[in-house]
């Protein structure tokens, strides 16, 4: 039994760096790498039914205030004031983030929706509702205050960055007059936000490899995709150098070790999402027999189980049926960046289809804890705007 506890250390410590080699003796991978785009972004997937069911999630919740958690700190009395004072905004879904992707999916589902849907007009004067020039304003103050240099970093920052990058793609669809308007309004944040960002990777000594919000895997996907639909090519170049430097040499990623019991992310696939952003398909495929070398070739999907919730409205363990969404994207995604004929494909999309099933039906307005964000990841994962 000691042996066993011994291993068993070893391979956590193991976890703890996904194989990682000192920062200081990794070699950089020459970043002139064929790049795999961010690619089509269609309505793939999503019914009628299911933009409906989505959309009312969100819809019932951008403006909803309370019950809400912030992440605020106080520097003097001044400071004190209700979620609505604070993001005028963003103050509904819960929380700042869920907010943020709250107000995307009505933007996504605008985007890609159909174009007599019954609940367009309501997304239209909700969205337009939140972005005024005087609710960014404050939103531009928040963010410039003293103590607030990590505020919602790296997570809900990069929602924010992925909602500017789909209202400029929206802009280009004409047929919502009102998002070049909410775009300009919504830049001057997104400066603030994408100016920060640039400070922070520098000094970002070691990736964070956990499997919720400071995951920084599952941030530098949404940042890049942002970035390469902006044009910002100093931050997309940042986010592949730092992507590289974290993660071209890891390997043996313990994805047995997975979920953790808050989870949302998975720490190993969403860094696999990450690098198949950033690496051309052949490289991206050898990249991934190191890093993920038991994946099965036999076409089964039951190698990787979903997460189980046993109490669906404990805000903590709900996570558990976001990270069966967020695994479903991740897998389709990195299946699709493999060369066509690779044998791994059929079982990563054979699991993908059992993770994506399981998420979709945890998809309800029965318990706020749930359903004031998981229609966000159904909506990514169904709309497959991460590819």
């Amino acid at each position: 039994m000691s042996k066993f506890l011994i291993m068993a250390s070893a391979i956590a410590l193991v976890f703890g760096g996904c194989g990682q080699q000192e920062e200081t003796t990794k070699p950089v991978p020459d970043l002139s790498a064929p790049v795999i785009s961010v690619g089509s972004r269609t309505n793939a997937g999503l019914s009628p039914e299911l933009a409906g069911r989505f959309s009312k999630l969100a819809l019932d919740c951008v403006h909803r205030e309370y019950p809400n958690k912030i992440g605020h700190i106080f520097t003097s009395a001044a400071d004190v004031g209700t979620p609505s004072q604070l993001h005028p905004a963003f103050y509904g879904c819960f929380d700042w983030h869920s907010s943020v992707h709250g107000h995307w999916l009505l933007v996504r589902l605008l985007h890609v929706g159909e174009a007599d849907a019954p609940w367009r007009a309501d997304a239209i004067a909700k969205l337009s509702e939140s972005f005024t020039a005087e609710n960014l304003a404050e939103e531009v103050a928040y963010f410039e205050a003293p103590n607030r240099a990590s505020y919602e970093r790296p997570y809900g920052v990069a929602w924010y960055l992925q909602l500017t990058a789909e209202l400029r793609e929206l802009t280009q669809k004409d047929n919502v007059p009102e998002a070049n308007q909410w775009l300009a309004t919504l830049e001057p944040l997104e400066a603030v936000i994408t100016t920060k960002v640039k400070n922070w990777l520098p000094k970002l000594a070691y990736p964070i490899r956990l499997g919720t919000h400071n995951q920084s895997a599952f941030a530098f996907g949404l940042m890049l995709d942002a970035a390469r639909t902006s044009g910002d090519k100093a931050l997309e170049d940042m986010l592949i150098e730092r992507s590289k430097t974290y993660h071209f040499s890891d390997k043996n990623c313990p994805l047995a070790y997975e979920p953790s019991g808050e989870d949302f992310l998975s720490p190993c696939l969403s860094e696999a999402d990450l690098m198949r952003r950033v690496l051309g398909r052949q490289e991206f495929a050898d990249w991934l027999s190191d890093f993920l070398p038991n994946l099965p070739t036999d076409g089964s999907g039951d190698w990787l189980v979903p997460g189980v919730v046993k109490d669906a409205s404990d805000g903590k363990l709900v996570h558990l049926d976001g990270v069966n969404l967020s695994r479903a994207w991740n897998l389709e995604n990195i299946a699709r960046a493999l060369p066509e004929g690779d044998p791994r494909i059929e079982s990563l999309n054979a699991a993908a289809a059992i993770h994506r099933d399981t998420g979709l039906k945890a998809v309800t307005d029965a318990h706020y804890s749930g359903s004031h964000w998981l229609a966000s990841f159904a909506t990514y994962l169904m709309t497959q705007r991460g590819y």
